[in-house]
């Protein structure tokens, strides 16, 4: 009975050791219950957020720009030739490395010097002295919608990404910062049973989809909330967003939404008739 005993408390010491060794093992190498519950629930709890990503091959365009000293509605933006639709795009400055969030629009009228047409806001932020020409370099920017914890050069919004919507979804090649912005980046045409059936057409009492009027962005807080405050003394809804892109935040100030096609034509010709002549409609 004695040799028994001293058998049996040989295998159980030797089964604790054993299993002592694999949970030694499973921590060398990084293993363990506790790590895999909580790699689970991590995986399963990933939150959206919209990020923005440059998107050069929609614009990039690398000249000088100047801005002429006098101040201009609309906030930072750049205007250059040949531009077709509104864009959101990243400014940089490469003279003195500054760079800013700002609206790309089309220069009306080729003036002899410089190509980029420079806001005084954008002059402002970027640090160019009037009738000083800098180099310019400006990149579209495109928002889409990205794991929290994705490792890449975008960089997430100041806000969750609401779940997108059919309303919300933008269209095959169009981009939902700017109307009709997105012609460059149209996707592959695929085979004939995999294309989505047609959008029935939106009816003049319908909601648009870009409800909303954006008059500009702007880099001073103070000055987005004094634009929103004129839209206000004129009677429309001014919205003053507050968003950050690469570490650097700027307002947009919209005005709406509108509930038909003819409110929207009525608040942008209204806005324009302000001096913001390029603002232009926007999802949200």
């Amino acid at each position: 009975m004695a040799i028994s005993g001293l058998r049996l408390v040989t295998l159980v010491a030797g089964m604790g050791l054993a299993l002592a060794g694999c949970e030694s093992t499973a921590q060398l190498f990084g293993g363990s219950d506790d790590d895999g519950g909580a790699g689970t629930a991590e995986s399963d709890s990933v939150r959206l957020v919209d990020r923005d990503v440059e998107a050069p091959e929609v614009f990039q365009v690398e000249e000088r720009g100047l801005w002429d000293g006098r101040p201009s509605l609309g906030g930072v933006w750049v205007a250059y030739p040949g531009v077709e639709d509104p864009e959101r795009v990243i400014i940089r400055n490469e003279d003195n490395g500054n760079f800013v969030i700002g609206a790309l629009f089309r220069r009306e009228r080729n003036n002899p010097g410089p190509p980029f047409q420079v806001s005084s806001d954008a002059a402002e932020a970027l640090e160019m002295l009037a009738g000083q020409p800098a180099t310019l370099n400006v990149t579209a920017l495109r928002r889409e919608e990205a794991a929290e914890n994705q490792q890449d050069e975008t960089v997430a919004t100041e806000t969750q990404a609401p779940a997108q919507t059919d309303d919300d979804a933008p269209e095959p090649g169009a981009e939902d910062i700017a109307a009709a912005a997105g012609a460059a980046i149209d996707a592959a045409e695929t085979g004939e049973d995999a294309r989505p059936a047609p959008r029935p057409q939106t009816g003049a009492g319908d909601a648009p989809r870009r409800a909303y009027i954006q008059i500009g962005i702007f880099s001073v807080e103070d000055n987005a909330r004094g634009a929103a405050e004129t839209m206000r003394e004129n009677g429309m809804v001014a919205n003053v967003l507050r968003e950050e892109s690469r570490g650097q935040l700027f307002w947009r100030v919209t005005v709406g939404p509108a509930t038909s096609q003819e409110e929207r034509d009525a608040l942008l010709a209204s806005v324009r008739d302000l001096g913001f002549s390029d603002a232009y409609a926007v999802p949200r």
